[in-house]
């Protein structure tokens, strides 16, 4: 079953992103998005190593060493963007003014609880680091991932095998096959992608899912 390309979702992504939206992207595959942000909205971009106002990747002539984000990955500066100390930048994030934070997933409950740390494998990241803050901070938490892992395992899960970053800090998924919404009354399908009906996406779940009316 083949969805979306991971630009295709980033594409996704960008377009619920919102006029003057403070956004955090996570390290992987979230920071496509960055590259699928309309210049008609104005969206800024806060990396956890102290940048305010980040802009989408350079060309490859135009890379500037000093200009990255916290995966070390060249991005540009928009006008107006600002600088400042690791330590600020997590004020800011513990401070509660990120109105959205884009992750990447290991696995992610139905209740909204996030893993996307470690896999409990010996040369597994040894700490959580910035995630559990980033989790627990941004006003609004979504997961951009594949909804299987590389051997076609489900990423959405009744309960987290792997080691939890936050609980119930997500409250939608953006996968390849579909966009899924985590509420207080249960797990929704919000929209579907590549002709997958929501009876597939039980099948392959294996949990309880429903329509978003």
């Amino acid at each position: 079953m083949s969805g979306l390309s991971r630009d295709e979702l980033a594409a996704r992504v960008a377009s619920d992103l919102w006029e003057g939206a403070y956004v955090n992207l996570g390290i992987g595959a979230p920071t496509r998005v960055a590259k699928f942000i309309s210049d008609e909205v104005e969206i800024i971009l806060h990396t956890e190593n102290g940048m305010l106002g980040m802009g989408p990747p350079p060309a490859p002539e135009c890379v500037d060493p000093d200009l990255v984000d916290a995966g070390k990955s060249p991005v540009t500066e928009l006008s107006g963007a600002s600088y400042f100390s690791q330590a600020e930048s997590f004020a800011m994030i513990r401070g509660g003014h990120l109105d959205v934070c884009i992750m990447g997933a290991f696995q992610v409950s139905m209740q909204g609880d996030l893993a996307n740390w470690s896999t409990g494998e010996v040369d597994a990241i040894p700490a959580v680091g910035g995630a559990m803050d980033l989790a627990v901070g941004a006003k609004v938490v979504w997961v951009m991932t594949d909804l299987l892992d590389h051997q076609d395992q489900p990423k959405l899960v009744a309960r987290c095998s792997y080691p939890i970053t936050a609980p119930a800090c997500v409250t939608r998924i953006y996968s390849d096959l579909a966009i899924f919404e985590i509420t207080s009354n249960g797990l929704f399908v919000r929209e579907r992608f590549a002709d997958t009906t929501t009876e597939d996406l039980r099948a392959l779940l294996g949990i309880p899912l429903e329509e978003l009316q």
